[in-house]
């Protein structure tokens, strides 16, 4: 093309690039969207993992909104995050809840302990001991159990406790069977050796011990602790999953970093 022609043609390449830009322009937004999960199968069982490098991702939780309002759902954790020009990659919820949708045991949100470590016994899966807390402290994550977390309790910007237990320093939780017949939609967290924290929610149903094995022998999880069964949930609308399921209590919401 000589010179000339260029000239002549630059007011179309011009009208093209106008058309182009805000596709570029919404394409860039759909991937900073992308959330870090992708479809795994293990022993014949469907999950989605998501797993989280704190150094890239921000992992926060929530509970109630400025005005003191639980936020109920990940659709409207989401929708509240937007409004303030956040995109939530993807939220989960975060153990569990009375009634009331207060937090079961200890609960921290941006260092402020909003609800207090339990460590007496009860019924139900989270007092099926030990229990445990999935915790962020200086933008690194763990796991620990309830009571190795008590005996060396550290300042922590953000907390929440639930149990049973998944996997403790490499071990299946003790009262897990290998023969359980209790089969349910779980969700849970672990933290890998390397600091990734690692979410996994079954899309069908699945005993403990079998979920726990995920942790531990697929996953790379020394420490990982259940989050929910029944109404576990993942919100990443990036990827089409929009679960929503209403009146949850608290909730883990990730970000990219800048």
């Amino acid at each position: 093309m000589d010179f000339l022609t260029l000239l002549q043609s630059l007011p179309l390449l011009l009208a093209l690039a106008k058309v182009a830009l805000p596709s570029v322009a919404a394409f860039g937004q759909w991937a900073a969207s992308l959330p870090p999960c992708r479809d795994f199968t293990f022993e014949a069982t469907s999950y989605l993992v998501c797993e989280v490098d704190p150094k890239r991702y921000q992992l926060e939780l929530f509970w109630k909104d400025a005005a003191g309002k639980p936020f109920q759902s990940l659709h409207n954790l989401h929708a509240a995050q937007q409004a303030i020009g956040r995109t939530m990659v993807f939220g989960i919820n975060a153990g569990m809840y009375h009634p009331n949708l207060a937090p079961v045991g200890l609960y921290v949100e941006r260092g402020q302990e909003m609800a207090s470590v339990k460590t007496g016994s009860g019924s139900g899966n989270f007092s099926l001991q030990p229990n445990g807390i999935f915790y962020l402290r200086d933008g690194k994550a763990a796991v620990r159990a309830t009571r190795d977390f008590v005996k060396r309790r550290p300042t922590v910007d953000y907390a929440t406790q639930s149990g049973p237990m998944l996997v403790i320093d490499g071990k299946l939780h003790p009262k897990f069977q290998a023969d359980g017949t209790s089969r349910k939609t779980r969700d849970g967290v672990g933290v890998r050796k390397d600091g990734v924290a690692v979410f996994a929610i079954s899309n069908g149903t699945v005993t403990f011990h079998a979920f726990a094995r995920l942790f531990r022998d697929a996953l790379g999880c020394d420490n990982a602790l259940f989050l929910d069964g029944t109404i576990s949930s993942l919100f990443a609308p990036a990827i089409g999953r929009k679960d929503d399921y209403w009146n949850l209590g608290p909730m883990i919401g990730v970000f990219r970093k800048s």
